[in-house]
């Protein structure tokens, strides 16, 4: 019998971070952020002037005007998700699957959580006729739904949601009396950047969104936290969500690191060692993330096409005979085989509100890799041919060979006709 209590099998309600990128730290990072090291003083709750006027900049460039006054910052995207949450109150709806942290401040906090079917085409962002059936449902059943998180370009999908979808789902919500939170963490990720349309919520209903952005994201390295929030304008509602946001990270004493901060700000004001090593990053990444996707499709499994970010989201559902065989009937069981036989990560679909009865996992781009000096991560950007690196090599061979063993064993499993 499968089982429905992970109990023993790892922290499932605090799922696994941000995907790291397998590369080095970016020096001119790295000469601002020791330059700032020696700073005495902490940085304000909520940023710094120079860290502010970055962001707005930053938000600026992408069509989205801003005032200092309407940002905030935090140390990594988690923190200012609690913070909103606790500040908008009422009941959270996520689409299914979602970021692995999004949920559980939501359930720290005591807010029912209600997860959302995503179309076939894209992940992040709720279907608009199940997302209003879930609302109706949920107020009928006593329920308080105030709060929809949502994700363009999404994690763990690692898709790019339709601006149509976008724009009919979020129009759905907001008639409905729902604040959008849209994470926009893996924006600047897009692995086509000329052939993928992407478009902020914000662009569509500025009043009524509030951006987050992790920078650890295309930005900073993942063991730097910082993140920056972009409230609404225009209405007395973001001025007062604005504040009550800053007085719930004053409580929790969530303040940005100087030195960070000082990191965080030169990265948002884009100069060209930042936009280089970005570009050079994404190009990398989407280079190894198709080759998983071909090796997985090849073996049977069903991915969608990854378009952003740094990871691939993995349907083993047509292979579930051979993993039948081998005693793994749930993403849990799922996520320990995959770990074990592929030394890397593999985190399965429960962990982002998945069934935990369904075989999927999410598998990361920086493990593929692998591992190596500073020198050897610099070449693996400066390469013409990355994948064919040894260790990259290395990796994507045993990403295929472990798959194809399994498409070999679920056909030895097919009934004769």
């Amino acid at each position: 019998m499968p089982r429905t209590d992970p109990e023993g099998h790892g922290p499932v309600r605090f799922g696994p971070p941000l995907p790291e990128d397998g590369l080095a730290v970016l020096p001119e990072l790295s000469a601002v952020l020791a330059a700032a090291a020696g700073r005495a003083r902490s940085e304000p709750v909520g940023g710094g002037t120079a860290l502010l006027e970055a962001a707005c900049g930053y938000w600026d460039r992408r069509g989205l005007p801003t005032e200092p006054h309407r940002v905030a910052a935090a140390p990594g995207a988690p923190a200012l998700l609690l913070a909103l949450t606790a500040a908008l109150d009422g009941d959270v709806l996520v689409p299914r699957p979602c970021a692995a942290w999004w949920a559980p401040y939501a359930r720290l906090l005591g807010r029912p959580v209600f997860h959302v079917p995503t179309p076939a085409e894209s992940g992040g962002v709720p279907d608009p006729y199940a997302m209003l059936e879930t609302v109706r449902r949920v107020r009928a059943e006593g329920g308080d739904p105030r709060l929809l998180v949502l994700s363009v370009a999404d994690d763990p999908t690692a898709t790019v949601a339709a601006p149509e979808l976008l724009h009919e789902t979020v129009q759905a919500a907001i008639e409905e009396g729902l604040h959008l939170v849209s994470d926009e963490t893996w924006r600047d990720t897009l692995h086509d950047p000329h052939g993928t349309m992407l478009l902020s919520p914000a662009e569509m209903f500025p009043e009524k969104v509030t951006v987050v952005s992790d920078l650890a994201g295309a930005l900073l390295p993942t063991g730097w936290p910082a993140a920056v929030a972009r409230f609404p304008g225009g209405e007395a509602d973001g001025d007062a969500l604005h504040a009550r946001v800053l007085d719930i990270l004053t409580a929790l004493g969530a303040r940005v690191a100087a030195p960070v901060a000082a990191a965080a700000g030169y990265a948002l004001e884009e100069p060209e060692p930042v936009i280089a090593r970005q570009r050079a990053a994404v190009r990398l990444h989407a280079r190894v993330a198709a080759a998983a996707h071909t090796a997985v499709a090849t073996a049977g499994a069903v991915a969608r096409p990854p378009q952003a970010g740094r990871h691939l989201y993995v349907d083993l559902g047509p292979l579930a005979p051979a993993l039948g065989a081998q005693g793994v009937r749930d993403a849990q069981e799922l996520e320990d085989f995959l770990t074990a036989r592929l030394g890397m990560p593999a985190p399965g679909g429960h962990r982002f509100g998945d069934d935990l009865g369904a075989l999927r996992v999410r598998l990361s781009t920086g493990p593929l890799l692998g591992g190596g000096t500073d020198d050897e991560r610099a070449e693996r950007l400066d390469s013409p041919a990355p994948l064919e690196l040894p260790q990259v090599q290395r990796a994507l061979l045993l990403l295929g060979s472990v798959f194809d063993d399994l498409r070999d064993d679920a056909q030895r499993w097919e009934p004769s006709r």
